[in-house]
């Protein structure tokens, strides 16, 4: 099962995905302030957070990880590249203060994050930071794309860690992706790789 809400100032997307037969989830992107609707999905479905992802280290995608992590025990989860923006938070042009939270897990490539019968491949995404990572769930045909992908665009190359280069080798890698995969990227509206599928190809073919 998967919910969703748009919380704090840059309207960021923060998922829950559950087992919820096996009544554990994973929270992906605990934006300030997401806790008490995170808290209130938990208790409300009587389910356990194992974990908590982050897709990469911005202030608007690990804001509320340390508390949410208070809260339910849940671990937290990050690329080793973008380890120090979770740990020493640089926030730029954010409108209040982002707790430093320390993740316990690495997100590596071909790493496999699992909890209940779920298992979601991690591939990292570089481009928009340097540990931008997706998490590809090809049994339930889920893609979470952070701010490497989005609906009709990708994510800036422009702020701290940006990368253009990068990031047309991981639109490219995409690209690759099945056409029937749901898209539910870090801002904005869901999509699917076939609808995007135009655009990524002209990356593909003209960087």
């Amino acid at each position: 099962e998967r919910l969703s809400r748009v919380v704090g100032p840059v309207a960021t997307n923060v998922h829950i995905l559950a087992d919820s037969r096996a009544r554990e989830a994973i929270a992906i992107d605990t934006a300030i302030p997401s806790l008490d609707w995170i808290a209130g999905e938990l208790a409300t479905r009587d389910w356990t957070l194992k974990l908590i992802v982050s897709t990469h280290g911005h202030w608007d995608h690990i804001g509320d990880n340390a508390a949410v992590a208070d809260h339910t025990g849940a671990v937290i989860a990050a690329h080793p590249l973008d380890r120090e923006r979770l740990t020493d938070p640089q926030p730029l042009y954010a409108p209040f203060d982002i707790p430093p939270s320390v993740p316990a897990v690495e997100l590596a490539e071909g790493g496999v994050v699992r909890f209940g019968e779920i298992r979601l491949r991690v591939l990292h995404t570089p481009g928009h930071t340097e540990g931008s990572v997706c998490l590809l769930s090809e049994d339930e045909s889920l893609l979470f794309s952070g701010d490497t992908l989005f609906a009709a665009g990708w994510g800036r190359v422009d702020l701290p860690g940006g990368d253009a280069d990068a990031m047309v080798e991981s639109l490219i890698r995409l690209s690759g992706l099945e056409d029937h995969l749901g898209v539910f990227p870090g801002h904005g509206r869901a999509t699917t790789i076939g609808a995007e599928r135009p655009w990524l190809e002209l990356v593909r073919d003209q960087g």
